[in-house]
C-alpha cells in the first residue's frame, strides 16, 4: 500500500475488497489484481486497450445524500458523453455487503494520466484503472 498517502489503511483494504460491478449486457465483476477476459473481450469488441471503473458519488468518501451522488453521477456522464467515450454502468458494491454501493461507470480508451485527472477532477480518494492485460489496479489518488 502507499504510505504517502491520505486514505487510512482499513479504507485501503475496503477498495481493495470490493467487487466492482459491470451493468454490461454480460453483467460481470473486476476484483483487484485478477485478470478479467470480459473485460478483456470489451476490449476487443470497442477497439480499446484500457478502462477506468469511477464514480463521482460520496467525494472524498464523506457521505451525502442519495439526491446529490445521483447530481454528481449525472454530471459526470455528461462529462464523457461529451468527451465521446464509451462508459457502461456499474456498481462498486462492499463485498461483505456491510456498506451500500456506489454507482459507477466502467469508461472504455481513457489512460491513466487521463483518469487519474478525472477521478481528482470529482474528488475522489482512489479509482480502479485497467491495462492491456485488463488487470485491475487500484490507484489511490491522494
Amino acid at each position: 500500500m502507499n504510505a504517502k498517502t491520505r486514505i487510512g489503511p482499513a479504507l485501503q483494504q475496503a477498495y481493495l475488497e470490493t467487487d466492482y460491478q459491470v451493468h454490461d449486457h454480460r453483467p460481470f465483476v473486476l476484483k483487484i489484481g485478477v485478470a478479467s477476459p470480459q473485460l478483456a473481450q470489451l476490449y476487443r469488441q470497442h477497439g480499446s486497450t484500457c478502462a477506468t471503473f469511477l464514480t463521482a458519488c460520496n467525494p472524498h468518501s464523506e457521505a451525502v445524500d442519495d439526491v446529490e451522488n445521483l447530481a454528481f453521477q449525472h454530471k459526470l456522464a455528461r462529462e464523457l458523453t461529451r468527451l465521446g467515450l464509451t462508459f457502461i454502468p456499474g456498481i462498486g458494491q462492499d463485498s461483505q455487503g456491510q456498506c451500500p454501493g456506489e454507482p459507477s461507470y466502467l469508461i472504455l480508451g481513457r489512460a491513466l494520466d487521463e483518469a487519474k485527472v478525472m477521478g481528482t477532477q470529482y474528488r475522489q480518494n482512489a479509482l480502479v484503472w485497467c491495462g492491456e492485460d485488463a488487470v485491475p489496479h487500484l490507484i489511490l489518488l491522494r
